[in-house]
């Protein structure tokens, strides 16, 4: 039996202590103004709040429709962003499975997307199922991201406490041009599309570039370092501007992220965010953090 000494299980026991009461026991605003002022090292304005970062924070607290539970699930969501603007926009779902042992290769066919329902990092590729092993991925998912709560343990994120993790198997789509999907991120400011936030070669070479909606660079950078490499402006950039307005309008709130990609020449939904980075990215130069902040009305997001 190996020996473990008494300073380890004393300093467990603080961490659990620590950690109950950081994470449950702390009310929300206590715990985002300790995180906050840990990213940031100044405090969290909660009571006049001006920059991006702080009315994410505040948006946190105050605003809460339970719609959002639904949105932010990646199943959920696709019935309901399918009404407001159409089923052909909407990456076919495969499968949709509550545990990891439920799934059966079986059944799927030879190329799929492999995610789960309820976080933003848990992909799996599967471009030739004969030589995928289900098996490498089985801590991934069974151990990891499906126990992932991004309400308690990121940041407070309110749309995403409750929700059950589930894997859900898509429609592989394959860029022409990229070695992933190029991710066409829109921020909505009270329902209007400001910008673009655009990620290319995710899973090899992340490069990221931020532009207005005439594809012009934005002077800053936003959670990830720009690149200097040119990104080709979508042809559909106007599309989804509409769509993305479409989505924000209905939600009617002072911020959302709408996401979509772009294949050989079709647009799809990716996803819906309220809270990029839990609101704690940074942006360099700082302005832009209040430049942001001054983009989004809390009137809209009052109880």
């Amino acid at each position: 039996m190996k020996y473990i000494h008494p300073k380890q299980y004393k300093n467990a026991i603080i961490k659990f202590i620590k950690n109950a009461f950081l994470y449950y026991l702390l009310p929300d605003s206590s715990y985002l103004k300790h995180r906050y002022k840990e990213v940031f090292n100044v405090p969290l304005n909660l009571a006049n709040p001006q920059k991006f970062s702080e009315k994410i924070q505040w948006l946190k607290l105050h605003d809460r429709k339970p719609i959002y539970h639904k949105l932010v699930d990646k199943a959920e969501v696709k019935p309901i962003i399918a009404e407001i603007i159409g089923e052909e926009y909407i990456i076919k779902t495969i499968a949709v499975w509550d545990k990891f042992e439920d799934i059966d290769l079986s059944k799927l066919p030879n190329q799929f997307i492999l995610k789960c329902t309820h976080d933003s990092a848990s992909v799996s590729i599967c471009l030739d199922k004969s030589t995928f092993d289900l098996s490498k991925h089985t801590w991934k998912y069974a151990k990891q991201h499906l126990n992932d709560d991004y309400y308690h343990f990121e940041n407070k994120q309110w749309a995403y406490k409750g929700l059950k993790g589930r894997i859900i198997a898509e429609e592989y789509l394959e860029d022409d041009k990229y070695d992933s999907l190029a991710d066409y991120k829109l921020y909505c400011f009270n329902g209007e599309a400001r910008c673009v936030y655009v990620t290319i070669n995710r899973f090899t070479n992340l490069r990221v570039n931020i532009y207005d909606m005439e594809w012009n660079r934005m002077p800053f950078d936003h959670i990830h370092p720009s690149t200097t490499e040119i990104i080709d402006k979508p042809k559909n950039l106007v599309l989804m501007k509409q769509l993305a307005e479409k989505i924000a309008k209905f939600i009617d709130n002072p911020y959302v992220r709408v996401d979509f990609y772009e294949v050989k020449g079709k647009v799809y939904f990716g996803e819906v965010t309220f809270y990029p980075e839990g609101g704690m990215g940074y942006f360099d130069p700082p302005e832009w953090d209040y430049t942001f902040g001054s983009w989004i009305d809390l009137k809209r997001g009052a109880k």
